[in-house]
């Protein structure tokens, strides 16, 4: 029992002094640098806060021959440290209510996050160690506990932060940290905020950039997360709906003139005149300071929150509104400059003042000249650049006192009443009826982070005043903007205008709300600028792509004929079908003109008249033969076949006519079918033509292909092989006749049948010789004309070169027209025969004489 007891005894020994042996070995390997604020004594619970009450951090040599200092911050940011007394201003007025957390007293650490990761991973791990020295890994304090962290600023902090807090299942709310990447509940499980995720903003302004119609767009993003994220989800969406972003620039975390220099550059040399830009109010100045010292003026810039309202870039009015919230401006002017060291510095940087009599009186000194050697004046009293500390702040008018836009100032407000509400659930928490398990409670005074996680995610409550109901979906809430446009007012100073708003939570076609006729537009102008790399191609052009340019750059085509486009930016042109071509505008598809040879026009009339002319001339030929019928000539000429020519030309010269017109069933018929028949003597090619028009007759038809604007109506021939065979049995006639007359040519008669032949055939032959290539080279209603002045051609030359003859003879020289002049001649002494000119042109004409129309 005694050998027990001594064993037991030494493992509690070996259990004390274990612990007691870590610890020793426990070794603090770096003293963090940290400005704020902090309240913790005898307080229930203590609230931790973060806000970049700095810009940057200051800059260090790098030297590594001795133990390195954490940085201090440099920069004060006016607008920020409203933010960090918004937090103090809500947890004082929290405490003071009885409906919140009525037995609860609230405390608080609130931490400089200096704008830089690094910082705000300091603050962290300090607020959670509970001392003024980081502990990884260690609660090291024993006061009150933690409730959740407000902050830690912009986007990039908060995920450095939320990582480290996430370890530990600790809640953060966020009151300015809007990048998408963080709703992502499986990195950042215990991230809330209560300003709206940048999809939302993106899907904000992406809809605005869609809205004015801007196509050419530049983009600017901060170097983090935040602008990145932002940026990339606006570019995402802008693309699909067709805009083209003109240049894409970074801004430096760290300053560096070049890569500014290089930006303005940029943006001078782009033709885009809207500008996107997500970014912080730090990181964008030195970019606006650069722009307008180079007089770079004739932009828009559609800015994200984070900016939108920032001194820093807009240098806001000095007249003031009423708060949002109620006695929040009281809080603001009335801070003790001697409460704590970051007052303090505020104060002295606001005032450009020093509390620090010491300082002042050496500040004093070296700004007194020396005059042989000794002070000019005797520095007695109170020195110059000492702060009374009884400077009125509400008298400058700056951004730390300008409650107007309370935007961020009032995420902030919203973030602290989130946590207090959280915790008054928790310790109002009924026993029995509890979230947790068995359904138990928390302990207002010792309770898990975890446990505070689950009442901070499900709260759900209005705030003070403005009725605004909070809760958090998922850690985010819902997207609603205010849209902002810069106004200079009356007195020169920019003033904020809400023009609109967006709802992320309405439906898609009632989420925007602009009323353009309240914005006013850089250099005054009433209407929105225009921004785009190509000019809209108008009705009857077409896109045309550039190549190795962005599909918003293009070149406006002209519709080639009969194609057109009756829209704006027509990526294609449309052919148009059917009956229809292009107008001149090559904006709409018209009627084709309907052409044929009509009866009235000029042209018509002319070609009316010789065909009457002709038909007349052989009429009369005919009258004038038959009152001759009983002479020598008009008997040797064979009467029958004379008049049988003479109908035939008749015929010739009339068909012409029917060639005129518009093209009808009956005339297409006639045309060619009494054109043969006429060139044949009515009866040569009788059975081919009635075959031709029962077979295949001839009939009217549009042709829409021999000219593009035009229909022109004409006769379709039925059958090519029809129409060469019947005017090929014409062309044969024709020639046999030819070659008959030709033989007879030398026949010595007084009047010489055979020469008459030849000459007509060859008049025939030269016709229509030429008529093919000039049928051919024409179109549409010419068409019809050079075939009937051929047809007039052929004609007249038979009857002029036939008939002529025999015509003077009857008509000028009777005394020749004797039977024994008809005889033949008395054979010559070389005993050759001669046989009767008219008898051979008998045989001839009796083969008939015919021309052909060729038609195409």
């Amino acid at each position: 029992m005694d050998i027990k007891l001594f064993f037991l005894g030494l493992c509690a020994l070996f259990c004390i002094f274990r612990p007691l042996s870590a610890q020793s070995t426990c070794k603090l390997k770096a003293k963090f640098n940290l400005g704020g604020y902090k309240d913790v004594e005898k307080k229930t619970v203590v609230v931790g806060g973060m806000f970049p009450v700095h810009k940057r951090v200051a800059s260090n040599k790098g030297n590594t021959s001795s133990v390195p200092l954490s940085s201090g911050c440099v920069g004060f940011n006016f607008r920020t440290f409203r933010w960090a007394q918004t937090m103090l201003f809500a947890i004082k007025e929290i405490n003071a209510r009885d409906d919140l957390l009525p037995k609860t007293d609230l405390g608080y650490v609130i931490y400089d996050s200096c704008f830089t990761i690094s910082k705000a991973v300091e603050g962290t791990l300090t607020y959670l160690t509970g001392q003024d020295e980081a502990v990884p890994n260690y609660r090291c304090g024993d006061g009150a506990p933690l409730a959740a962290l407000v902050g830690a600023g912009g986007s990039d902090l908060s995920i450095a932060t939320a990582r480290i807090l996430g370890l530990y299942h600790f809640p953060q709310v966020s009151y300015c940290s809007t990048c998408s990447a963080l709703k992502s509940k499986f990195q950042f499980p215990t991230f809330l905020r209560t300003i709206p995720n940048d999809e939302h903003q993106s899907t904000a302004m992406a809809k605005m950039v869609l809205h004015f119609g801007w196509t050419w767009v530049g983009s600017i993003a901060a170097d983090d997360d935040y602008g990145k994220y932002g940026i990339k989800d606006f570019k995402d969406q802008v693309e699909q709906a067709g805009v083209c972003i003109s240049f894409s620039e970074t801004l430096p975390k760290v300053h560096s003139p070049e890569a500014i220099q290089r930006i303005v550059q940029t943006v001078i040399d782009s033709t885009a005149k809207i500008i996107v830009v997500f970014s912080s109010d730090v990181d964008l100045s030195p970019l606006i300071s650069e722009l307008l010292r180079n007089n770079v003026t004739n932009r828009t810039w559609i800015a994200s929150e984070a900016w939108i309202t920032s001194a820093l870039i807009s240098r806001p009015p000095g007249v003031s509104k009423q708060a949002d919230i109620p006695g929040l401006q009281h809080h603001l002017l009335n801070l003790d400059p001697y409460a704590d060291l970051l007052t303090e510095e505020f104060w002295e940087t606001l005032f450009n003042c020093t509390l620090d009599y010491s300082k002042a009186m050496r500040m004093a000194k070296q700004r007194a000249t020396y005059v042989n050697g000794t002070l000019s004046r005797t520095v007695t009293g109170l020195p110059d650049g000492l702060c009374t500390g009884q400077e009125s702040v509400a008298q400058l008018n700056n951004t730390y006192s300008d409650i107007s836009q309370l935007r961020i100032t009032y995420s902030v407000y919203k973030a602290v009443y989130a946590v207090a509400n959280a915790l008054h659930n928790l310790e109002h928490c009924e026993p029995g009826k509890g979230p947790f398990v068995g359904k138990t409670c928390a302990d207002i005074n010792n309770f898990e982070p975890w446990q505070l996680m689950y009442y901070v995610k499900n709260v759900r409550f209005k705030m003070p005043n403005t009725g605004e109901e909070i809760f958090f979906n998922d850690g985010d809430v819902d997207g609603f903007y205010d849209i902002i446009n810069w106004q200079v007012n009356n007195n020169g100073e920019i003033s904020y205008v809400t023009v609109g708003n967006y709802n992320g939570s309405a439906a898609p076609e009632n989420r925007m709300t602009i009323m353009n006729d309240s914005i006013v537009w850089n250099n005054d102008m009433l209407e929105p600028p225009r921004s785009v790399c190509s000019e809209n191609c108008q009705p009857g052009t077409r896109k045309g792509i550039r190549q190795g340019e962005p599909v918003c750059c293009f070149d406006c085509i002209p519709c080639a004929d009969g194609e057109i486009s009756n829209t704006t930016d027509a990526r294609e042109c449309i052919l148009c079908t059917g009956d229809f071509w292009s107008n001149a505008a090559h904006d709409a598809c018209v009627p084709k003109l309907i052409e044929f040879l009509a009866f009235g026009e000029p042209l018509g009339i002319t070609l009316i008249a010789i065909s009457a002319f002709g038909a007349l001339v052989t009429i009369a030929v005919g009258v004038l033969f038959i009152m001759h019928i009983g002479t020598p000539l008009v008997k040797a000429n064979d009467t029958l076949l004379s008049f049988s020519l003479l109908f035939s030309l008749v015929v010739t010269f009339l068909c012409s006519i029917v060639f005129l017109g518009e093209p009808q069933h009956w005339s297409c018929m006639t045309s060619q079918v009494a054109l043969a028949l006429g060139f044949a003597l009515c009866l040569s090619s009788i059975i081919a033509c009635t075959v031709w028009l029962i077979v295949l007759p001839p009939q009217p038809v549009k042709n829409t292909s021999g000219q593009n604007i035009k229909i022109i109506l004409e006769c379709d021939q039925g059958s090519v092989v029809f129409i060469c065979c019947i005017f090929a049995y014409d062309i044969l006639l024709a020639l046999l006749a030819f070659i008959f007359a030709f033989i007879a040519r030398k026949l010595e008669d007084y009047v010489s049948e055979a020469k008459c032949l030849t000459f007509s055939m060859l008049v025939f032959f030269i016709v229509w010789i030429s008529f093919v290539p000039a049928y051919l080279s024409t179109r549409g209603k010419f068409m019809v004309a050079v075939q009937i002045f051929a047809i007039l051609a052929s004609s007249f030359g038979l009857l002029t070169c036939i008939f002529l003859p025999k015509c003077y003879i009857l008509l000028i020289k009777p005394d020749r027209n004797k039977e024994e002049l008809m005889k033949p001649r008395p054979k010559p002494k070389d005993g050759t025969s001669t046989g009767t000119s008219a008898s051979l042109a008998t045989t001839a004409t009796e083969a008939t004489i015919a021309t052909t129309a060729i038609d195409d």
